[in-house]
């Protein structure tokens, strides 16, 4: 099974011994609506299925239980430095320790990772829009030395065309950039309603920061149902895993 586990790789001009993926949710052995490889253990799947999937992806990249460094996201901005011990609570974790992995959960929500190529300084965020607007993706950059050698790749997420906002979040991110507006279309499905594209949020955030090195952006968890989970789209269900370490 650990074999045939799909991972998404990441199309960005980052060196061999770089080694980044996402989970889908297959290959695993959750039942629905969990099905199949969850890997949350937060979302009232059965502990037991969770530390076998969690398993499958450790063999599927060789790598022991005890190099990921999972995160008790809170849709925040701390950003951890690994390794860490225990249950640590923080949207991103960065090291430059080779072997040790970040790692972060979505499922619709943006994870974003990163490299530097120049120093081997790897990292990994979770920007939901709570998140993103409150500045996650600054604080990691703000880990690295130089934001202009910096890669950044954005990973699964809810589509612009599916991700419908109050106007309170148009707001917030006018308040930080008045770009942001670029971002936003008005929803054909409610009044007073807007779509926001958050792989263009996050990619006006990162150039402010100075990483202009930015791929990926071009998936929707949503409507790929057969890949993605969606909470959005379905409400219980399960985790995917987006992650970066250095071999």
């Amino acid at each position: 099974m650990t074999s045939e586990l799909p991972l998404i790789i990441p199309h960005w001009p980052a060196p061999s011994w770089v080694k980044a993926a996402s989970t889908t949710r297959v290959g695993g052995v959750s039942r629905p609506p969990w099905d199949t490889l969850n890997l949350g253990t937060h979302v009232g799947d059965a502990p037991e299925d969770v530390a076998r999937n969690r398993n499958i992806l450790h063999q599927r990249l060789g790598l022991a239980a005890g190099s990921f460094g999972w995160l008790n996201q809170v849709h925040g901005t701390d950003v951890v430095e690994l390794p860490a011990t225990g249950t640590v609570r923080a949207d991103a974790s960065v090291t430059s320790r080779p072997g040790n992995v970040c790692v972060v959960l979505t499922a619709d929500c943006l994870p974003v990772l990163f490299c530097d190529p120049s120093t081997g300084r790897v990292a990994a965020a979770h920007a939901g829009w709570r998140g993103l607007a409150d500045g996650v993706l600054e604080q990691v950059v703000a880990r690295f030395t130089n934001p202009a050698c910096v890669l950044a790749w954005l990973g699964p997420a809810i589509g612009p065309d599916q991700f419908e906002v109050g106007p309170e979040v148009r707001e917030t991110f006018l308040l930080n950039d008045p770009l942001a507006a670029d971002a936003f279309a008005p929803s054909p499905y409610r009044e007073k309603h807007y779509l926001a594209d958050i792989y263009t949020l996050a990619r006006q955030r990162l150039a402010a920061a100075g990483v202009l090195q930015v791929y990926g952006g071009d998936f929707c968890t949503v409507t790929d149902q057969k890949r993605f989970f969606s909470y959005r789209r379905d409400g219980q269900t399960g985790r995917m895993a987006s992650l970066i370490y250095t071999s």
